[in-house]
């Protein structure tokens, strides 16, 4: 049954009763206020859990003509990991498949045919051996790996999901971080945020990343590249496209209490958005590129790597502040999209460096109308398709010999939701 004509107004009418324009415009107030007077720095319990690199500020480019401005760096390369989500069978396992591909720009079909691909797989049965090595697979193109997960009572579909995804990205990273003589854009943040939550979001995730070693390892290995790329000096860099952090409105939140903003990236929609009333109306302006000077970020997960008291375990080579966490947030008008970029302190503190991201990033916004081209091909090539994950889903159930344990959602839509 579908929603009918009369029930549509009836719901419309509801609706009426909010006064947006009013609503909005105290927002945007308030988003000024915060603007000016909170986020240098941006202080939680005595701690500066936020400040700018430089100069705090708000510029605007007009979007034409960075679009046509030159290249800043000759080759752009690109990373991204896809899974099919996890997948539990009747026979008591819990599965993801990750693959990973990397992009260059411009393009290498070489590169671009090779594929890191990781079946992440827990069983309660203790008995059966799952754990593989690496393997080679399409000639050397594609390395592969069967990877056990440790059991947890809860959690147990985000931990299989996090572990293959993240093991498939370091690794395809770090066997062709040689090839990346310019830039690496990883398609999300620089670290792997969803593991550096375990010790905050549950108990029994705190436990199992202070004892296994896979979580810890995977961790070690994004901070090892970092710092192969610091010593090479070339630039990584990532490219949140749904950033969810909560860092600002959540502190102010605390300190007011009260903050009308989902998120950080709302706030910094509102902040970024440029326009205008008419007729009691906001409309928006889209001829211009807004974004934000870099912070430096400590708080939440980003601060996992802000300290040498930090993560007991993970070894790191360089002064703490070199793995900073830096982002600038850019606000694109023509979808009304905001995206975060993301680098290593290491990389934004120097001015020019700074400048040369900046500008090649607002480049690729502005000419893609989307993230820059070395993403988006890199999201292509490891993106696996509706068809793809269900047949890998078929052959999952012949290669266990069980069937997917589906519920009403899967059976009546045929859709598998994170």
């Amino acid at each position: 049954m579908t929603l009918d004509p009369v029930h549509f107004k009836a719901i419309s009418r509801l609706a009426e009763g909010v006064s947006r324009t009013v609503d909005e415009r105290a927002h945007r107030e308030f988003a000024e206020t915060v603007w000016a007077e909170w986020l240098d720095p941006l202080v939680d319990d005595g701690r500066r859990v936020l400040e700018p690199l430089a100069e705090q500020a708000r510029y605007r480019v007009d979007t034409e003509a960075i679009a046509l401005e030159p290249d800043r760096f000759e080759t752009r390369h690109g990373l991204d990991s896809g899974t099919i989500n996890p997948t539990t069978f009747k026979n008591g396992l819990v599965v993801d498949v990750a693959q990973a591909a990397m992009s260059r720009v411009p393009s290498d079909l070489e590169l671009h045919r090779g594929r890191t691909n990781v079946v992440a797989v827990h069983s309660n049965d203790v008995t059966v051996g799952l754990d593989g090595e690496w393997t080679l697979d399409d000639g050397g193109y594609v390395r592969q790996r069967l990877l056990h997960v440790p059991a947890t009572d809860r959690s147990m579909t985000a931990v299989v999901h996090e572990l293959a995804l993240y093991l498939a990205e370091v690794t395809h990273a770090t066997e062709n971080a040689g090839v990346v003589e310019d830039l690496l854009i990883l398609d999300g943040p620089i670290y792997p945020k969803g593991l550096l939550t375990w010790e905050r979001r549950d108990p029994e995730l705190a436990k199992l990343l202070a004892e296994e070693e896979t979580p810890k390892q995977v961790i070690q290995s994004y901070v090892n590249l970092v710092e192969d790329f610091i010593e090479r000096d070339v630039p990584l860099v990532g490219f949140v496209k749904n950033p969810a952090s909560r860092l600002v409105t959540r502190t102010i939140r605390d300190e007011q209490g009260n903050s009308p903003w989902l998120n950080d990236a709302a706030f910094f929609s509102q902040l970024l958005e440029r326009g205008h009333l008419e007729d009691g109306r906001w409309v928006r302006e889209t001829d211009e590129l807004t974004y934000t000077n870099w912070f430096v970020s400590r708080g939440a997960t980003d601060g996992a790597l802000a300290s040498p008291d930090t993560l007991a375990g993970i070894d790191r080579a360089l002064d703490h502040e070199a793995y900073e966490v830096t982002f600038a947030m850019v606000y694109d008008p023509r979808t009304d999209t905001i995206y975060r970029l993301e680098a290593p302190r290491h990389f934004t503190a120097d001015p020019d460096t700074r400048e040369a991201l900046t500008r090649q990033l607002l480049k690729g916004i502005a000419a893609e109308q989307g993230p820059p081209e070395a993403v988006g091909k890199a999201d292509s090539l490891a993106r696996i398709g509706q068809e793809e994950s269900a047949a890998l889903r078929a052959a999952l159930e012949t290669a266990f010999d069980s069937e997917v344990d589906a519920g009403y959602d899967e059976d009546r839509w045929g859709a598998f939701v994170d």
